[in-house]
């Protein structure tokens, strides 16, 4: 068999749509998973996403849908995930068929709550997927502008360099540019990262810190990136690309970033129990900052920004108060 072989899209969130919007542009068939058979049918119904994006049509007979995830991936040669990682493991604990010969493609933006490993150590350990049929998708690109079709970037990391080639021509069209890499340890960190410092962000537009403030909050979050990957993966990486520089900026300052509205609302006094109910869609970064700042005892990487956040998450205590104290830090 060829790859890519058929793909299936994995998930039924606004990345989800979007990248099944994206293979749809480059494939002539899809398959795709979501786990409630009534959202299925309501999409067979009206020919969009009921939930996410509607403004995307779909013409319905180009897509088989599955709700019983053995048997798409029984059916499916690559598999793209677009899964929350908190919800992850939930959906993997079904899986009776077999990973192992499968193609297996992250659009996770996160780590694996609790175990707190890279979404690609996840499906190496615990299904046998070898890591040279793992890749992983990067960089500044939000759903809502994949469904305008404005011109978007993305990064393909695999360590297997013929298969990021081959991937990154799914993923191209008139409206998105991709590049391969073989970082794939790097772009996996540099996209939970983003999501944490996207988080302090929104803290601080929500506190009235202007444009001034951020771009000095950004310069000091990039090099705190910088020293942790570097620590944890130590390769040669210009952290200036767009899959680590540029996904960190489109993510902490659109309007479209869950994380940066999730911030925002913090820094406007909101308890985070309270802005986390009034999210309609998962912040990962919420996630990513306990998992990040666990991993990080190992490793006792310099991370003020990184520790504010954490405090201000799981301990409780003033943002107003730690956020003025992060600032007397930066250079």
């Amino acid at each position: 068999m060829a790859l890519p072989g058929k793909i299936a899209i994995m998930g039924g969130g606004s990345w989800a749509t979007a990248l099944a919007k994206i293979v749809l542009s480059t494939q002539e068939h899809i398959h795709w998973y979501m786990r409630r058979p009534e959202l299925i049918e309501s999409f067979k119904q009206v020919g969009h996403n009921p939930n996410y994006l509607t403004s995307v049509a779909f013409d319905t007979q180009r897509i088989t849908f599955y709700s019983d995830i053995n048997q798409v991936i029984r059916d499916s040669d690559t598999l793209i995930f677009a899964i929350p990682s908190p919800f992850l493991k939930q959906h993997l604990k079904k899986v009776k068929a077999s990973l192992k010969d499968k193609l297996i493609i992250s659009a996770i933006k996160g780590l694996v709550p609790e175990e707190n490993m890279l979404i690609t150590d996840y499906f190496a350990e615990y299904y046998q997927v070898p890591h040279e049929n793992i890749a992983v998708i990067g960089g500044p690109c939000h759903a809502e502008e994949i469904a305008l079709e404005r011109l978007s970037y993305l990064t393909l990391g695999c360590t297997d360099s013929g298969k990021a080639e081959m991937l990154s021509r799914i993923f191209n069209n008139h409206y998105l540019r991709n590049a391969p890499s073989q970082d794939v340890t790097g772009i996996e960190y540099a996209s939970v990262l983003k999501n944490v410092y996207s988080v302090v962000a929104g803290i601080c537009h929500g506190m009235k810190y202007g444009d001034n403030f951020q771009a000095l909050f950004l310069t000091n979050a990039i090099k705190e990136m910088r020293r942790f990957i570097d620590t944890v993966h130590p390769i040669e990486r210009d952290i200036t690309d767009s899959v680590y520089l540029g996904d960190l900026l489109v993510t902490a300052y659109s309007r479209f970033s869950r994380n940066r509205t999730f911030g925002t609302m913090i820094g406007k006094g909101y308890s985070v129990k309270t802005a986390q109910l009034e999210m309609e869609m998962i912040a990962e970064g919420y996630f990513g900052t306990k998992c990040i700042y666990e991993i990080n005892e190992k490793y006792k990487v310099e991370m003020p920004i990184l520790d504010t956040l954490y405090r201000i998450l799981y301990e409780k205590v003033s943002a107003t108060a730690e956020i003025r104290e992060l600032t007397k830090t930066f250079v």
